[in-house]
Order: C-alpha cells, then structure tokens, then sequence
C-alpha cells in the first residue's frame, strides 16, 4: 500500500497488489524493476530531463518494510478517533468520570487531539439534561391539577407540604442503603410526589367534610368545636391512610431484598417511595390537623 493521497483533510488510499510470486518474499519485491516515462542525466549541461525510457528496481522509489497496521479505522465527526474501553464496576460513574478527568488535564495533549468521555456516562448527561426539564414539568402539572381539585391556593399549598417531609424519609434510607443519586432515584421521586399529593388531598378531604358537618349540626361555634370537628376527620382518616401505606409497603419492601436481572434499578426506584411513605405518613396523621386547624382557626375570635 503506497501512502495516500491527500487532499485537505481527505484522504485516499492508493493500494497496489503484485502476483503472489513477487509479495512472498520482501526482498523480491524490493527488486522488482519499474518503467519510468523520462530520465535525468547530470551530462546534460542544461539540467533538463531527457526524452527515454528506463527501468528502476522498486527500492530506488520507496521504502519497502512490513508494519502492522490497526485492525479497523474509525472516525467520529470527520476525524479519526481512537476508543479506550473502561469496564468500571462501581456505582456512581458521575463521579469516576470527574476524578478521571481531573487527572487527565495534566496531560499535554498533542495539536489536534482531544479527549472526549462516551458511552454509559454520556447517556448519564442526557438524562439529566432531560430531568432538568421534566421535573420541573411534573411539579407544575401535579400543582395545577391540584388547585383544580381543590380551587384554593391555600389547600395547594398544604398538600405540598408532604413532599418536603417525604423527601426526608427518602433520603434516610437511600443514605442507609449506600445509594448514590441516580436517574432510577429521581424517577421513584417523582412517582413519590405524585402518592404524597393523592393522599394529602384525601385527608384535606376529610377534614372538609368533618367540618362541614359539624356546620350543618350547628355544632361549629368556637376553636373548640373547630378542634373536635377536625380531630373528628383526622380519625376518620387514621384506617385508611394506614392501609394505603401497609399496601404500598407490602408491595414495594420485597424489591429492596430482590436479586436478578433488573433488580439494582428497581431497587433504587423503590427506596425513597418506601422511606418517603412512613415519614409522609406521620405529616399527614400529625402536621396536617394542626395546619389545617390553624389556617380554619382564624374564622373564629375565642
């Protein structure tokens, strides 16, 4: 193979193939004359080339040698690219690849070459770039279809408030199990949220209809009737939310002790809606009388 062609930055390979009797042997090859069209003679005084003909052995016109070439040429945006495969076996590749890369800027890169990271940690950043978005989004969405369900900002807002205490149930045990922030994480997150805002609604709900019960009775005259009329609805609610919570539990703690294919993401999607739920459990059981008491409260001057 001669060397190639060049044209800008195009490259053409000029290939040439002998008879198998002139490329077995090297030697052979490096004695295999060649015609040429003209020649030069140093006794023409003016220097010129002289019409004619003559024949050259091929190692008068290159360097002839065996080299091993790569197995495949790649390419990658119009330039040739080289791969280093990395069989990382840890958990939290974000941060593999920045110790890495910090360690890899004290290498004096030749001109035009650069070092670019791919694969797993390259979908790891489309996906957040996606999450950025997409969280956003669901949070906006689970709002407005709260406020449609209970057109009041205020009621908006006291369901919201189960997702920060869920978050720290979540955390607890996302830390406890050695789990690093992932996109399987966000994901049980999000389907946290979207639970927390179900059931604080359900026990805004009753707390709605204990009062205006206690109303029609005639029975809401004070902070007093407020505050049996609101212990009323919380009870009410006590059965339910612990079984909505026994069954999320029960369906959910046998992934955190599965094994097998799929099980690693599955986990991580099931540990902060399993910590999420006890400790949204104890806001709404507890902190949502109190707030809702409170807000209710002031409608009354004793």
């Amino acid at each position: 193979m001669l060397p190639p062609l060049i044209e800008g930055r195009q490259r053409y390979p000029v290939n040439v193939r002998y008879a198998r009797e002139f490329r077995d042997d090297l030697q052979g090859i490096k004695r295999v004359i060649v015609p040429i069209a003209s020649i030069s003679t140093a006794d023409d005084p003016l220097g010129q080339a002289l019409p004619g003909s003559a024949q050259v052995p091929l190692s008068e016109l290159a360097d002839i040698k065996v080299v091993s070439g790569p197995t495949a040429i790649k390419s990658e945006e119009g330039l040739l690219a080289a791969y280093v495969y990395i069989d990382y076996t840890g958990d939290d590749i974000g941060g593999y690849i920045e110790t890495a890369s910090k360690r890899l800027a004290s290498l004096n890169m030749p001109e035009n070459y650069r070092l670019k990271w791919s694969g797993d940690f390259e979908y790891l950043l489309q996906s957040r770039n996606q999450l950025a978005v997409i969280i956003p989004l669901t949070l906006c969405i689970v709002f407005m279809l709260l406020y449609v369900n209970t057109r009041s900002m205020t009621k908006t807002f006291i369901v919201l408030l189960a997702v920060p205490f869920s978050l720290i149930g979540a955390f607890w045990l996302i830390w406890a199990l050695g789990y690093n922030m992932s996109v399987a994480v966000i994901v049980g997150l999000i389907a946290l949220a979207g639970i927390d805002a179900e059931t604080g609604v359900i026990m805004l709900l009753y707390l709605d209809l204990a009062c205006k019960k206690w109303r029609q009775e005639g029975r809401l005259l004070t902070r007093a009737d407020l505050r049996e009329a609101v212990m009323y609805g919380a009870v009410k609610r006590l059965r339910p939310k612990i079984m909505t919570v026994a069954v999320i539990l029960a369906g959910l703690v046998p992934i955190l002790f599965s094994s097998g294919i799929g099980s690693d993401v599955m986990k991580r999607i099931a540990a902060p809606m399993v910590g999420g739920i006890v400790t949204s459990a104890a806001l709404e059981l507890i902190a949502y009388p109190v707030i809702y008491m409170i807000w209710k409260g002031r409608e009354f001057r004793d």
